[in-house]
């Protein structure tokens, strides 16, 4: 089983005497650790399945895991195994436990924008930017386990103490609505384990031995969960890489990878320094600039690959040149090197710098997919469509009722959402349940209630149709009868209101026509998983170029990267190099650099429209940083003296192609 693996690979897979760190530089086969060492502590060493876990941070990473693991021991039986997100193993410890948590059983988990309206909500006039920094805010301070008293003690200003009043009135309200929100799923279960020993000794005692990929992306909370989950015994191997810690702005913090060594005296160190994706070139590259940053633990990343291509950087006139060169280079080293479409990545520091590479990928007819921007389902009009579809295949869907219940707005405030949720906790019922209960109209005022059950009644009919009828008709009643597109023209702009109504039609022929397609009714379409990931378009058998920004990529590969906009300004970020957090750039340049195996492709711009105006723009300091061994080309003077000759050299190109 372990002989495909190389000797720091092995030695971590069968260490077992105490806790264990794997510092797993990009492309190092941390997964194949990982994987590899739960087969041998199922086939090696007899531990059950169901006493081990290995927790990620994505759920693609967690299938991944599970499909490796079931190739590695096939015919084995891994019922009980726990390879999954924190969150999932947070929610399920939350489901098991919720009594001692004061839920019920079938509580609801709120997504961001379940979250988001409530706060806006609570918050009264505050605009959508206000309310992203109090739920940012209120985040931080749930990974920190900080709670809102403590949050008002050390307010360092006014909007501190308003943010932390507001806090306290959050969790009040989502307690009322028997719910969580998505901080909670880690939040709860740590601050249960620390005051209830006998729940902390039945998942202990349940989860022998714990293996948690990419270590330097847990918070605070996190880490205290998983110290309490290890307790003494402490049999746990823990796979990060300080060199790959891109996410502190949402609370992670790379120094609980140093902080397992004064935890945990015994810890062992193994280092995992043969990269298995890149050339020497590129990781030269990427060891010269990471070697700028100071280091929790030393590694340089090195590859039986060969020498391979120079890392190439281009200086372009401006955004739009940068955009046809970028795509010129990639069609011509594609017809070259005879390859796919997915062989190529785009990647960029932020999502408005997709738009111009869209438009030339489109002009050329060149397939691509997009990552990192905003998902279909997370826009706010379809996620209040398919609010009403949550709560049609499940009364019990608490978010789901309070969202279709508001939207469009129907009288019918927080106060008495508040009411109905007190109501219903002590009641251990469904907020829609509850509300048709004879007690509740003890608790809620009459006339507000009235309008509650008058739109249960309203979900309770749509229920019924759509379980026979088919999906389409219903969902066209559904709409016209929520006077949906008279709600979006009354609350935006004409042109968004557009955008928004062509989303939501779009979103009901696709539903309408699936079910003609599939044979569906509604509810079986509701039901249906598809629907909540809707055609994951993302599939990766699509040949089509990526487009994805540097986060996005963390945990990709390519044979061949173009890594666009490396200027001052942009990464590093201005905004960063303004609060002093170059270090952090410096490992998001490190990310994408790292995703290239066989070719690097770098451009910059001289300069930039921002609005109406140009500014000139400079190459990032990261560009020097990579070391002597670039292929530096363009600027001002060898860019085409104007579009005609750039549009010549395109059709002199495409020529060649045509007649290949």
């Amino acid at each position: 089983m372990l002989a495909k693996l190389n000797p720091p690979q092995r030695e971590a897979v069968k260490y077992l005497d105490g806790p264990l760190l794997v510092l797993a530089g990009a492309g190092s086969g941390k997964t194949r650790v990982i994987t590899h060492k739960i087969a041998y502590l199922v086939e090696e060493c007899g531990v059950s399945p169901a006493h081990i876990a290995a927790i990620t941070f994505t759920n693609k990473a967690s299938r991944e895991m599970q499909a490796r693991i079931a190739k590695l021991l096939p015919g084995r039986a891994l019922k009980g195994l726990t390879a999954s997100t924190f969150h999932a193993l947070g929610a399920r410890i939350l489901r098991q436990e919720a009594r001692l948590c004061g839920l019920k059983q079938n509580f609801s988990v709120m997504d961001a924008s379940d979250s988001a309206a409530i706060i806006m909500g609570l918050a009264g006039n505050a605009d959508k930017k206000q309310v992203r920094a109090l739920q940012s805010r209120i985040s931080n301070w749930k990974n920190a386990l900080t709670d809102p008293a403590q949050a008002a003690n050390a307010a360092q200003d006014a909007l501190e103490v308003a943010a932390a009043r507001l806090y306290g009135e959050y969790e009040k309200t989502i307690r009322a609505y028997q719910a969580v929100d998505f901080d909670d799923l880690i939040r709860l279960p740590a601050l249960l384990f620390a005051t209830e020993a006998d729940a902390l000794a039945r998942w202990s005692g349940r989860l022998h031995y714990l293996l948690v990929d990419e270590y330097q992306d847990t918070n605070h909370c996190q880490n205290h969960l998983l110290k309490l989950l290890a307790g003494t015994r402490a049999a746990f191997t823990a796979v990060g890489d300080d060199d790959q810690s891109i996410y502190a702005w949402r609370g992670a913090n790379v120094d609980n990878l140093n902080l397992l060594s004064r935890d945990y005296p015994q810890l062992k160190v193994i280092k995992l320094e043969q990269n298995y994706r890149s050339t020497t070139r590129i990781l030269k590259a990427a060891n010269s600039l990471i070697g700028h940053n100071p280091k929790l633990f030393e590694k340089s990343l090195w590859s039986e690959h060969g020498h391979g291509d120079a890392v190439s950087a281009a200086a372009c006139r401006d955004g739009e040149h940068e955009a046809e060169l970028v795509v010129m280079k990639l069609m011509a080293h594609k017809f070259d090197h005879r390859g796919a479409h997915r062989d190529y990545a785009i990647l960029y520091r932020g999502n408005h710098q997709a738009r111009a590479f869209e438009q030339q990928l489109r002009t050329h007819k060149i397939p691509y997919l997009l990552s990192g921007g905003q998902s279909y389902f997370d826009r706010a009009e379809i996620k209040d469509i398919t609010s009403y579809l949550r709560l049609i295949a499940n009364g019990d869907d608490d978010p789901a009722f309070i969202r279709a219940l508001t939207c469009p707005k129907r009288g019918i405030g927080t106060a008495t959402l508040e009411a109905l949720g007190r109501y219903a906790g002590s009641r251990q019922a469904s907020l829609f349940a509850a509300a048709f209960e004879a007690g509740a109209d003890s608790h809620v005022n009459a006339k507000q209630l009235a309008g509650i059950r008058e739109f249960g009644a309203f979900i309770n009919r749509l229920a019924e149709r759509a379980a026979r009828e088919p999906a389409g008709p219903v969902l066209e009643d559904l709409v016209k009868a929520i006077d949906y597109q008279h709600y979006l023209f009354d609350a935006f702009e004409p042109a968004e209101a557009e955008g928004k109504w062509a989303n939501v039609r779009d979103f009901v022929d696709w539903l309408s026509r699936k079910g003609g397609e599939e044979d569906k009714n509604l509810l079986e379409l509701t039901q249906s998983v598809a629907l909540i990931t809707m055609l994951d378009k993302q599939d990766e058998d699509i040949d089509a170029v990526q487009l994805a920004t540097l986060h996005a990529a963390k945990g990709l590969e390519f044979r061949h990267v173009f890594l666009v906009g490396v200027e001052e300004g942009i990464l590093p970020h201005k905004s960063s190099v303004d609060a002093g957090n170059i270090e952090e750039e410096r490992r998001l340049m490190y990310v994408g650099i790292t995703r290239a195996e066989q070719s690097l492709h770098l451009s910059w711009c001289v300069r930039r429209k921002q609005g109406r105006e140009w500014r000139n723009c400079e190459p990032s300091r990261f560009i020097a940083e990579m070391g002597d061994d670039l292929k530096i080309s363009g600027g001002p003077t060898d860019a085409p003296a104007d579009k005609s000759a750039g549009r010549a050299k395109l059709a002199q190109f495409k020529a060649l192609l045509s007649g290949a």
